[in-house]
């Protein structure tokens, strides 16, 4: 790795023609690739070397093309370079969530047949340590620890002495991601490997999603990553910006002021984010939002969850026309909306793409009119879905509806084709046989100036089944207490229906959440139903 250059110097030459980071790299070996959060830059010839290097080694592993590689590493150069090098041999890349406990991360390990496996230090040894049988029998751990565990090797040695040069016969792979697995076990999303070159694959997907922000292939960029690589979201979006010849500036977590501070520094036109980011972004003073340069910024992309409108017209007002809003999940893209189409219809998610087609269909799988809510399914015009579940062919099925799949979000779609998400099917309310929807309560709380963040839950009623509990995060300078929750229910008392206001409000400092910023709710949940639970036998036995 060369040392960190001129933030002015991170301008790729212009002219090139080449379409995607192989082709890119091959014009233009100079180009910076990655910065790491420790500040080390690593180029596009030396990135696509030792990607080849790792290639090689992987064939000379044995590996049939459709085996698959585990990744359990932070944001840095090994996430690229083994993404690179699986993706020209035909592998699968699982990344892996390294925040999770030694048994989930031996599970997802186990549940991908990965026949290699590369790890930071401290997760090697604590992989080790809970016992892990079933670990694939090529282990790689990364350097600079000599404590490494006994039969994992450097992750330097893995294509040492091998040639930097592309492989032969090169086959397109893919990156096998497990479902953030918030509403239950994780699953890996296995998509099908396409005989086609990494080339012919980028120019079939990658290319046109990203032409869809507007943006063509060769143009100067610099894109920033604050969130962990190992979700689908940033991570692809990271891979889809180096194929267009960007330099990916990685951080190692999200820091409000940090991500103000790069996005100046590097002159960064291009960002994904989290609903949760823009809540830390506009809890720092505006003197300190308003200190720094963000005025090379042309993309702010989000997703992961229901977007509250009154916090994203802030961040409209504050950053100008540059947010771009879509639906997807780690099964697919369902919608777009640009700058100019949420401003004009404020909260939808978009319209499909052109090859796209969404349908909004009810329980019996009928599809309903404009207006009406159902479940969204989604998919390529005119062609099946092109990922299962491995090793869950029932869940596969169970998300089919002909050639259209659904991850359980209920939305609607307006008179022209526009989205609307109202929420997911796990996270509906149903009290005395009436459906209501959690973020549009969120929503509405979420406009009191008091509330920094909110989460709607259903929580057990005897009489109702469930009724509505509002969890809610203060702001730092409101005082928690039945003050702040008789304010709350006035408000509500003046924007929803009767039977969407909460019936309970419960305080807390944090909520528990994926490093990606999504709530985890059935954490909620079942701390709440325990809770109330409790408090319902100790009025029984108070009684008797």
């Amino acid at each position: 790795m060369s040392a960190i250059a001129s933030p002015r110097t991170f301008e790729p030459a212009g002219g090139a023609q080449a379409e995607g980071f192989y082709e890119l790299a091959a014009l233009h070996p100079d180009r910076p690739a990655v910065i790491t959060p420790a500040g080390e830059q690593l180029s596009y010839g030396e990135l696509a070397a030792r990607a080849n290097r790792i290639s090689h080694a992987l064939r000379e592993l044995g590996l049939p093309a459709g085996s698959a590689v585990a990744a359990v590493v932070g944001n840095g150069a090994p996430f690229f370079e083994l993404a690179m090098a699986t993706a020209q041999v035909g592998l699968y890349l699982v990344p892996v969530n390294w925040h999770l406990t030694p048994w989930e991360i031996a599970y997802i390990i186990e549940d991908s047949d990965a026949q290699v496996v590369v790890a930071d230090a401290d997760i090697a040894r604590t992989l080790v340590s809970a016992g892990s049988a079933a670990l694939p029998p090529h282990r790689y751990v990364l350097d600079g620890d000599a404590a490494a565990p006994a039969g994992w090797r450097p992750y330097s040695a893995l294509g040492a002495g091998l040639p930097g040069t592309p492989p032969e016969n090169r086959r397109a792979g893919s990156t096998m991601s497990y479902t953030s697995g918030t509403t239950g076990r994780p699953k890996g999303v296995r998509r099908v490997l396409p005989p086609v070159s990494p080339e012919d694959l980028v120019r079939l997907t990658t290319l046109p999603l990203m032409k869809s922000y507007g943006i063509a292939p060769g143009e100067a960029g610099v894109h920033l990553v604050c969130s962990p690589l190992y979700h689908a979201a940033p991570g692809n979006h990271a891979m889809a910006f180096l194929h267009l010849g960007h330099t990916i500036v990685c951080q190692a977590r999200f820091e409000p002021e940090a991500v103000l501070r790069d996005i100046e520094h590097y002159r960064v036109g291009s960002v994904h984010m989290v609903p949760t980011h823009f809540h830390r972004l506009l809890r720092l003073p505006e003197a300190v939002r308003r200190s720094y340069d963000l005025s090379g910024l042309r993309l702010l992309i989000h997703a992961g969850a229901p977007c509250p409108v009154p916090l994203k017209q802030r961040m409209f007002d504050w950053l100008g026309p540059v947010i771009w809003e879509y639906l997807g999940a780690t099964e697919g893209l369902v919608s777009m909306a640009s700058p100019a189409a949420w401003l004009e219809r404020p909260g939808t998610v978009g319209r499909p793409l052109p090859t796209s087609v969404v349908k909004i269909l009810d329980e019996g799988g009928a599809e309903v009119p404009p207006g009406e809510s159902g479940f969204i399914y989604f998919g390529t015009r005119g062609t099946p879905p092109a990922f299962e579940y491995h090793k869950d062919p029932r869940k596969t099925a169970a998300n089919r509806d002909g050639d259209l799949a659904t991850v359980g979000d209920v939305g609607y779609l307006d008179a022209d084709g526009y989205l609307f998400l109202l929420d997911r099917r796990t996270d509906l309310i149903l009290s005395g046989g009436v459906n209501i929807y959690p973020a549009e309560i969120e929503q509405h709380l979420s406009m009191h100036p008091s509330v920094a963040d909110v989460a709607v839950i259903g929580a057990p009623d005897p009489e109702w089944g469930q009724s509505v509990l509002a969890v809610v995060q203060p702001v730092p300078e409101a005082e928690p207490g039945a003050a702040l929750a008789a304010e709350l229910r006035a408000f509500c008392d003046e924007g929803l229906a009767s039977f969407k206001r909460p019936r309970r409000i419960e305080f807390v400092t944090e909520f528990p959440r994926t490093e990606s910023g999504k709530l985890k709710r059935q954490v909620l949940r079942d701390a709440y139903a325990t809770h109330y639970a409790k408090e319902g036998a100790d009025e029984n036995l108070n009684r008797a």
